[in-house]
């Protein structure tokens, strides 16, 4: 770059003014502030789980680890069906958002080619996103079918997102050009292999996207184990959890979590005094894949939104 072309790129710069810099200065704390609200609350989950119960109990745990200790964890961790629940859940997930994935490409490329009563089709999908029969009616209709109590029940339930689906065909019919299916119809291809053989090589962005929400949705549900399962081997992780985090507030109860193992913990009193720490290392547990999901997949959160945000 010459000298002549530096001056002038000095000179298109734009100069701060006085109340340019205020605003920006103003504007950086206030998301400061903000970031720190949100951030805040985690590191002190992460924190008081590695703490010892007493340094929590006495409120002593703000910025760093009080006495570093992973009782809680040996304590969590001890529970056998913690383990169970956790190859359930992953298997809930995997399965289930491959098939989600699969169901909701289908039918976002059908709603994409014109058709007739393509129209009221959309509709009665759409209407399904505001309006449901209920959850009694939903039970029953599992019961009768001879899925209640099932894996399969855990990985049909919920399986398309009314709103993924919409998603996907906004994607289809704005990335995916008309013309291709033309040149694909003249050679003498359907729709099944148009499909499989055009449109999902070019959906590789729209399958990230859609597999990071399904799966993040699927990995946090307890409340279809919560009604449709009974045999506890069945159950996810979340739901083990959410009954290990309900038991730690029934200090009094004698089928406390943790009463079953007071002997192996030096007591009832020893193991309540762990259950404080126990709490935030189920936390811990249950929000770490979601969040090393989030990390690596943000970019595809990003165009997620972004192709949500176009009419279609």
């Amino acid at each position: 770059m010459t000298a002549s072309a530096k001056k002038n790129q000095k000179r298109t710069r734009i100069r701060e003014t006085g109340k340019d810099r205020v605003f920006n200065i103003i504007n950086g704390i206030f998301w400061i502030i903000v970031l720190f609200i949100v951030l805040y609350p985690l590191w002190l989950i992460l924190i008081a789980s590695v703490s010892d119960p007493d340094a929590v109990l006495q409120a002593r745990v703000l910025i760093w680890p009080v006495d570093f200790s992973l009782m809680g964890y040996d304590a969590v961790f001890q529970y056998k069906e913690l383990w169970g629940s956790y190859l359930n859940s992953v298997f809930y997930t995997i399965v289930g958002s491959a098939l989600s994935v699969v169901v909701t490409l289908a039918c976002a490329y059908a709603l994409s080619r014109p058709f007739a009563g393509k129209k009221l089709v959309s509709l009665g999908i759409t209407f399904t996103m505001f309006f449901s029969g209920g959850l009694i009616p939903i039970f029953l209709n599992v019961r009768d079918l001879g899925l209640y109590d099932t894996r399969t029940i855990m990985i049909l339930m919920n399986l398309v997102s009314v709103w993924n689906l919409m998603v996907a065909r906004t994607y289809i019919q704005t990335t995916i050009p008309n013309e291709l299916y033309e040149a694909a119809v003249m050679d003498g291809s359907d729709h099944f292999t148009y499909f499989f053989r055009c449109v999902l090589p070019l959906s590789g962005t729209i399958i990230a996207v859609l597999s990071v929400y399904y799966g993040v949705a699927r990995w946090n549900d307890y409340f279809t184990g919560l009604v449709m399962l009974r045999n506890r081997s069945l159950y996810p992780l979340q739901l083990v959890l959410r009954e290990i985090l309900t038991s730690l507030t029934s200090t009094g109860s004698s089928d406390t979590f943790f009463a079953a193992y007071a002997d192996n913990l030096g007591g009832l009193q020893e193991a309540l005094r762990k259950a404080e720490v126990a709490k935030y290392c189920c936390i811990v547990v249950s929000t770490v894949p979601a969040v090393v999901l989030y990390v690596f997949m943000q970019k595809y959160f990003v165009k997620g939104v972004m192709i949500g945000s176009l009419k279609g």
